[in-house]
């Protein structure tokens, strides 16, 4: 199973998780991505680029016994318990990150009128991060603005690793943004990035995740019930 985590934490709590991820310490954890959160659309040069207060981890685990372990007894894992998490069950994936290379292409078939919740993770290549701006901060305000979106934002860890986590109303929504289909103006953003990203790669491993959510547990910035019912 996986999971993803959204908490406040001290700038100093934030900067210890992205320097030493708690895979190697906790039992049943298969692989964890600690990120800072990153507000979707903002500036290039500024505070919404790099929310240390803002801590978003990715996580794959042997089960969710593991996961409560975590929460219960480890000292991150007890700051992401005052947090928000969702537990995920796998269905798809595109593309690969080394890491995460054992998760099937399909594992389940999508309901198109269930909620969905998408995960890209990405290692950039340094000489492309100039051309990833150009064409990642329009899709980044598609995701944002779109109606159909409860939840979306993005992450990354320094120097290379950029993610970015958004939570749908039905995987059709999902799908007609990705292939243009959606009603919002200028629609083929997301398409066209991906077009150019086929032409000339921005990264040295990518990969899309697409889960079905399961269980949603505490709130985030005042907020509760972001899982679409």
């Amino acid at each position: 199973m996986h999971s993803l985590h959204l908490a406040r934490v001290t700038p100093a709590a934030g900067a210890a998780a992205l320097v030493r991820a708690p895979a190697s310490r906790v039992d049943g954890l298969r692989h964890a991505e600690c990120l800072a959160g990153m507000r979707l659309g903002a500036p290039v040069v500024s505070p919404g680029r790099l929310q240390l207060g803002h801590l978003a981890v990715f996580c794959a685990w042997d089960d969710e016994a593991a996961l409560d372990a975590f929460l219960a007894r480890d000292p991150l894992g007890r700051q992401l318990s005052g947090g928000w998490h969702v537990r995920l069950a796998f269905q798809r994936r595109w593309g690969r990150v080394n890491e995460l290379g054992d998760l099937p292409e399909v594992a389940e078939r999508s309901d198109p009128e269930a909620p969905a919740v998408a995960f890209t993770l990405a290692r950039l290549r340094w000489r492309e991060v100039p051309r990833f701006i150009r064409w990642g901060r329009p899709v980044e305000r598609l995701v944002r603005d779109d109606p159909a979106t409860t939840l979306a934002l993005a992450g990354m860890r320094p120097p290379h690793t950029v993610a970015t986590m958004s939570i749908w109303r039905t995987t059709q929504n999902m799908t007609d943004m990705v292939f243009g289909r959606s009603g919002a103006d200028a629609p083929r953003r997301h398409a066209d990035a991906m077009a150019e990203r086929d032409r000339r790669d921005f990264h040295h491993e990518f990969t899309t995740l697409r889960f079905r959510p399961v269980a949603e547990h505490g709130s985030w910035e005042g907020r509760t019930g972001i899982v679409p019912r």
